[in-house]
């Protein structure tokens, strides 16, 4: 999982075995995998959520769909004669992984009960595991931003295969959810400006940029290969315009701009949904009825256009708005009433599974997870507003610059996820709490850090 020696100064004696043992980090590192995978195991089967149907779908028709990345589609595939239980598991592993490495490239390396401790922690305040457990990608984005942080400034600490095991994360994750690589394209772009002002220590942008263009070449032959299109996920424009309908702007083009024979749209003018999942998932909408992504796109990509132009200061605010309420939006969702399409998708292709999936806790037995956010929240919530501390006070606190960079680069992260989802989707919980995870666990590395200084021995 990690380097377990600890280099020792040349005495001319020979070496001597110093640090944990093989079996400490073993043990530590399936407590970790049980603690990441813990709701799956309670819950008797990988966590799903209505979306997973859509992505497993993908390599089971051979054609895009709107928000479904055909890679991470192909991976619940081959892993279907399993239950899907190798891409939780992969899940859990890359994300155990990255915290010990995380821990070793900021000086607190051969220390497997920190590594288990912090993960247990973790586990227990925020929704970690939920995502760890859950089949969606949500679990690459922290990932990702961590791996970003690893390459940009602990560069000399990683071995060439970390580099290049971190490029590829990064690279699945952008090719996996296109929001990924918003985020990635913003937290390199705001790091390199702010070194550039001398604000952060130099970062090393050069493999970060290139797993980023990596990503964007396996999301296109990945879709080439699975979904015969060379060419992005679909869908970008027709989330946009589902937020454009919540704020009332698509509503106020087509009041003034209707009847329109070039706009299809006008034929429902008067029969819109009042907020984007109505317009986007909802049966028998509109959005369905015009084409959907692939026949409405082109439409609403001209609607949005112009309206920018005729009301710019409109979408100034209401993008501004957009991106504050989604920075503020962070409980933990679990799917428990709403997941017909993938019960539908199971039944359908993978009818030997059903049994074993009903017989699931979040089928048979619905729980509720709102309970989870009387400590998920208020956790996530005063870890941001340590970090943003620890930033001012940086030098009272002589804060390594090692560490101010992983304060940025996590704060950094939330907002330019929450600029992204917010302003090109619309405000959803579960955008932003899977991202917020990262600022608890970089407290808890600030917290052990301080105290390895403060106690060396």
């Amino acid at each position: 999982m990690t380097d377990i020696s600890i280099a020792r100064p040349d005495t001319g004696m020979a070496p001597t075995v110093a640090g944990p043992s093989v079996a400490a980090w073993l043990i530590a590192g399936v407590g970790m995998m049980l603690a990441l995978l813990a709701p799956a195991l309670w819950n008797g089967f990988p966590l799903i959520f209505p979306d997973t149907g859509g992505y497993l779908l993908r390599p089971i028709e051979g054609v895009l769909a709107m928000g479904r990345s055909a890679l991470y589609g192909w991976l619940l595939y081959v892993s279907m004669p399993l239950a899907f239980w190798p891409v939780i598991v992969a899940q859990a592993a890359a994300m155990a992984w990255i915290i010990a490495l995380t821990l070793r490239c900021h000086g607190l390396g051969g220390r497997p009960w920190l590594a288990l401790g912090i993960t247990v922690l973790l586990s227990l305040t925020t929704a970690l595991p939920w995502f760890a457990a859950q089949l969606m990608p949500d679990m690459l984005f922290p990932a990702a931003v961590l791996a970003l942080h690893l390459l940009a400034f602990r560069h000399g600490q990683l071995k060439r295969g970390e580099r290049l095991a971190l490029t590829a994360l990064i690279a699945v994750a952008i090719a996996c959810h296109m929001a990924a690589l918003g985020l990635c394209i913003g937290v390199i772009a705001t790091l390199w400006l702010l070194s550039c002002i001398k604000a952060l220590p130099p970062a090393r942008l050069g493999l970060t940029v290139g797993a980023a263009g990596l990503g964007v070449a396996l999301s296109l032959t990945s879709n080439l290969a699975i979904g015969s299109s060379f060419t992005f996920t679909p869908g970008g424009s027709s989330f946009l315009f589902g937020r454009l309908i919540e704020d009332g702007i698509a509503q106020r083009y087509l009041n003034e701009h209707c009847p329109d024979r070039s706009l299809r749209v006008c034929a429902y003018a008067n029969a819109m949904p009042e907020n984007a999942d109505d317009w986007l998932w909802a049966n028998d909408t509109p959005f369905y009825v015009l084409g959907g992504a692939q026949g409405f796109g082109p439409e609403a990509t001209r609607i949005i256009v112009d309206s920018i132009r005729r009301y710019p200061l409109m979408h100034a605010e209401a993008a501004l708005s957009a991106a504050w309420s989604q920075l503020l939006s962070f409980q933990t969702e679990i799917s428990i009433d709403d997941n017909d399409p993938t019960f539908d998708a199971i039944r359908d292709h993978a009818p030997q599974l059903l049994p074993l999936f009903l017989d699931a806790r979040q089928q048979a037995q619905p729980f509720d997870v709102a309970p989870l956010n009387w400590v998920h929240v208020p956790v996530g919530a005063l870890a941001v507003a340590g970090l943003a501390a620890a930033l001012v006070w940086r030098r009272r606190l002589k804060l390594a610059p090692e560490l101010t960079a992983l304060c940025c680069t996590v704060l950094l992260a939330l907002m330019v996820n929450a600029a992204i989802c917010g302003v090109f989707s619309h405000p959803v919980d579960r955008y932003q709490s899977r991202l917020v995870v990262l600022a608890p666990f970089a407290m808890a590395l600030l917290i052990a850090h301080r105290r390895r200084t403060v106690s060396p021995g």
